[in-house]
């Protein structure tokens, strides 16, 4: 997971080199994503304001399992350590496992896949996923599992390329995916997320009443 001597001297130099010359450089992450535990990309420069590299494994079921891996720059407030999980339907769900640093190449390397439990827990929240639009209106709801004691709604835009669509969703989460705040700008595998709505709140017993 660690830095080669040679290329650990030279970020180091490099740093050093723009804090006493008052240059500002940017961050420099490893980029890269793909359907495996890890992925390996160039060293690039982030964008202004974008002050955080980032690690993020995930594992989503909608069609069937698939796992991923994500390195990128983003900014510190929208990236968040550690584990989260999410389900929105009964064949729907995704769970994370996220390291964030800030230093030159520090997400180069790898993180464990997240572990989760698929077990039933008791609790339940609204459920829906909505394409093409940006609300998310049910009367459906999904059972949560797991450490998923809370109900999360999320809507906002998500691109790839030059395809940008609308999007809403809403489903039982982890305490822990509240961190997300509206105006966060999430990558993932195959879509950069641009939120405009991220709401949180305690899950119900499984018979209380969708919002």
């Amino acid at each position: 997971m660690g830095l080669s001597t040679r290329q650990d001297t030279f970020l180091l130099a490099f740093t050093l080199l723009c804090t006493l010359m008052g240059l500002g450089c940017s961050l420099t992450c490893e980029v890269c994503n793909g359907p495996e535990k890890t992925c390996s990309g160039k060293m690039r420069q982030c964008e202004d304001g974008k002050d955080t590299c980032a690690i993020i494994v995930s594992e989503s079921y909608e069609k069937g399992p698939y796992v991923s891996t994500v390195k990128a720059c983003m900014k510190s407030r929208d990236c968040h350590s550690g584990y989260v999980s999410t389900t929105m339907g009964p064949n729907n769900y995704m769970v994370t496992n996220t390291h964030c640093c800030q230093r030159d190449g520090c997400n180069r390397g790898s993180v464990p896949p997240p572990q989760y439990n698929r077990t039933v827990n008791g609790l339940s929240c609204p459920s829906c996923v909505v394409p093409f639009r940006d609300t998310c209106v049910t009367t459906e709801l999904v059972q949560c599992v797991g450490q998923e004691t809370h109900c999360i709604y999320l809507a906002g835009r998500a691109k790839t390329g030059i395809i940008s669509a609308k999007f809403a969703t809403r489903g039982c989460a982890t305490e822990s995916a509240c961190h997300t705040k509206a105006g966060a700008e999430v990558p993932s595998a195959s879509y950069y997320y641009f939120l405009n709505r991220a709401d949180c709140h305690e899950a119900s017993l499984p018979y209380g009443r969708a919002e």
